[in-house]
C-alpha cells in the first residue's frame, strides 16, 4: 500500500538516493518527477532514460501497459504508446507531440517517482534461494516464491529489478522501515467489468473492452508460437484460479521435459503460471502470469496468453465466467475488432 506522498518524504528519498553514485547519470526520482515536456526526438531503445520512465509509468497508470517499467523504450513501451495515441485520437509517428503527452498525463495524477517505506510482509519471505531451470526440479520445491525482496518490491511496483536499483542504488531491500523510491503506480481497484477479451495474436497483445465497446485496457501478451500455436475464433472464461498449481501433463510433450508421468508445481509469483490463471474453454488454454515479466512479448509460450503478474491481476478483476475471448490474426485498428461469437 501506497503511503501518503509527502514533501518531506519525498526529500528524504532524494537525500537517500544521492548518497550513493547514480547507476545511470541524471536518473533518480528528482529527474523523472521533472520530465515536463518531450525531447524532440524519443532516446534509442537500448538508452536508460528518465523521460521513459515517466512515460511509462503514466502509461501503466492508464491500462495501456508497457509490461515491465524499465526506463527504456522498448517494443512494449512502443506498442502502448502507440495504443493510447490511437485511442485517444491523436497523432503518434516515433515522436511524442505535445498533444499526446497532455493527453496521457492528463490521465492520471501525481508524480511518477514516490516514497514507500519497506514493511514487514515485503522482507519476511519466505524466499526461495534459486528457481530451477527445468520444469522438473520444480515439483519438489514448497512453493514457488520470490527469490528476494528486491524481486518482490520490483513486481509489486511493476519495474524491472535493475530500475529499482538505478533508483536506490546501494539498497538491498532487505530491512523494513527503509524508504526507497517507487513508481507510482496504482493497484487494481474495483475494475470496470471487462464484456470482452481480444488477443492479437499478430502484435503479441491482449485488449479489454466494457459493454459499449471502450477500450479499457491494453496489455504485451506473449501470445504461443510456432510448435504450440493459440487458437482462432472464439473462447470464453470459464474460471478464474488465484494462486494456481501447475500440473504437468506429459501430452504437452514441451521441449526439455523430459517426464512421462504427471507432476505438481506448487503455487507462488515464481510458478510457471504465474499469480493468476484465467482458463479459457478451448482443452488446456488459458490466460495467465509469468515468472519473467522481462521476457513477455520477447519469447514463446506454449499456446497459452501470457502477461505480467500485475496485468492478469488487472485482467482477472475485471473478467467473469462466461466473458468472450476472441483471438485474431490482427487487428487494423482497436477499436474496429469486434466480438466473435
Amino acid at each position: 500500500m501506497f503511503r501518503p506522498f509527502s514533501a518531506a518524504r519525498f526529500a528524504l528519498v532524494l537525500l537517500l538516493v544521492s548518497a550513493a553514485p547514480a547507476v545511470a547519470a541524471g536518473l533518480d526520482a528528482a529527474a523523472i518527477n521533472d520530465e515536463a515536456a518531450p525531447p524532440a526526438r524519443l532516446p534509442d531503445r537500448r538508452q536508460l532514460s528518465a523521460f521513459i520512465a515517466r512515460l511509462e509509468i503514466l502509461l501503466d497508470r492508464a491500462h495501456f501497459s508497457p509490461g515491465e517499467i524499465d526506463g527504456k523504450l522498448g517494443d512494449n513501451a512502443q506498442k502502448a504508446l502507440r495504443a493510447f495515441a490511437e485511442a485517444s485520437g491523436v497523432p503518434f509517428d516515433k515522436a511524442v507531440t505535445a498533444e499526446l503527452w497532455s493527453s496521457l498525463t492528463a490521465a492520471s495524477d501525481g508524480p511518477a517517482i514516490v516514497s514507500y517505506t519497506i514493511v514487514d510482509a515485503d522482507v519476511k519471505g519466505p524466499f526461495v534461494k534459486r528457481i530451477p531451470a527445468k520444469m522438473e526440479s520444480m515439483k519438489s520445491l514448497p512453493a514457488l516464491g520470490y527469490t528476494s525482496p528486491r524481486e518482490a518490491l520490483a513486481e509489486k511496483f511493476h519495474m524491472s529489478e535493475a530500475l529499482l536499483q538505478a533508483l536506490n542504488p546501494g539498497r538491498k531491500f532487505n530491512k523494513a522501515g527503509e524508504t526507497i523510491a517507487v513508481a507510482n503506480v496504482v493497484d487494481a481497484g474495483n475494475a470496470t467489468p471487462i464484456a470482452r477479451v481480444v488477443v492479437d495474436k499478430t502484435r503479441q497483445t491482449l485488449s479489454t473492452f466494457d459493454a459499449a465497446g471502450k477500450l479499457l485496457g491494453f496489455y504485451p501478451a506473449t501470445v504461443g508460437s510456432a510448435d504450440k500455436p493459440t487458437p482462432s475464433g472464439a473462447l470464453k472464461v470459464t474460471a478464474i484460479n488465484k494462486n494456481p498449481t501447475y500440473r504437468y501433463n506429459p501430452k504437452y510433450a514441451f521441449k526439455g521435459v523430459r517426464s512421462k508421468t504427471p507432476f505438481t508445481i506448487r503455487p507462488g509469483p515464481n510458478n510457471p503460471v504465474g499469480v493468476i490463471w484465467i482458463n479459457l474453454s478451448g482443452e488446456g488454454y488459458g490466460i495467465h502470469g509469468t515468472p519473467d515479466p522481462g521476457k513477455i512479448s520477447k519469447a514463446e509460450s506454449h499456446g497459452c496468453v501470457r502477461l505480467t503478474n500485475w496485468d492478469v491481476q488487472r485482467v482477472a478483476v475485471g473478467v467473469a465466467k462466461g466473458t468472450p475471448v476472441a483471438f485474431v490474426d490482427s487487428a487494423t485498428s482497436l477499436g474496429a475488432v469486434t466480438e466473435t461469437r
